[in-house]
């Protein structure tokens, strides 16, 4: 704790000077400090296990991810039915791949199940089997974006064949917009 310190001011009056509102200042400034590290550890620590590479840094093994070469996938997606969903095409943005619910991560594209216009019908219906066309065409892998899931509990990835993204080519043939954080209207 503190010290008290006395001294005498001008006509021989006692004053008492308290340190310890100094010192308290300072241990609460050192407890912020500790507070902040210890939730920048767990930001770190909780990625970590995200990311399945805890156990790795507990033992001091080097990084899993950079040795590691993302998976290449290659199926056959056929448009998904009523039926149980297992590898198939959603629609322009949306698949499923080994039970899996994939949303395209870099790109939307005009809705089929509830257009607003029947332009955006149309071209839901294009970008849907382009997407179809693009992912039978070859292997891909699945890139990270900058979130795991959205809040339908789809997966968010970005679709890659030989390091360009398959939502770019969707985008450039006009079957897309590059995903700006919020929906662009077809209409």
């Amino acid at each position: 704790m503190g010290v008290i310190r006395q001294s005498y001011g001008r006509g021989g009056t006692r004053r008492r000077t308290v340190r310890r509102r100094r010192n308290r200042v300072l241990e609460m400034g050192q407890l912020l400090a500790v507070a902040l590290a210890a939730i920048a550890l767990g930001g770190a620590v909780t990625r970590m296990v995200d990311e399945g590479r805890l156990t790795d840094w507990l033992l001091g093994a080097a990084p899993a991810a950079a040795s590691v070469a993302p998976e290449v996938y290659s199926r056959h997606f056929a448009i998904c039915s009523s039926a149980k969903r297992d590898t198939c095409i959603v629609d322009g943005d949306t698949f499923w791949l080994d039970g899996t619910k994939i949303r395209i991560a870099d790109i939307n594209t005009p809705e089929i199940s509830s257009p607003q216009c029947a332009r955006e019908a149309q071209l839901g219906r294009q970008a849907t089997s382009r997407l179809a066309q693009l992912l039978n065409a070859g292997p891909f892998s699945l890139a990270p974006a900058d979130r795991d899931e959205d809040r339908y509990g789809r997966k968010l990835r970005i679709v890659e064949r030989d390091g360009r993204s398959v939502g770019a080519q969707l985008v450039a043939e006009g079957l897309a917009h590059e995903w700006q954080g919020a929906r662009r209207g077809w209409c």
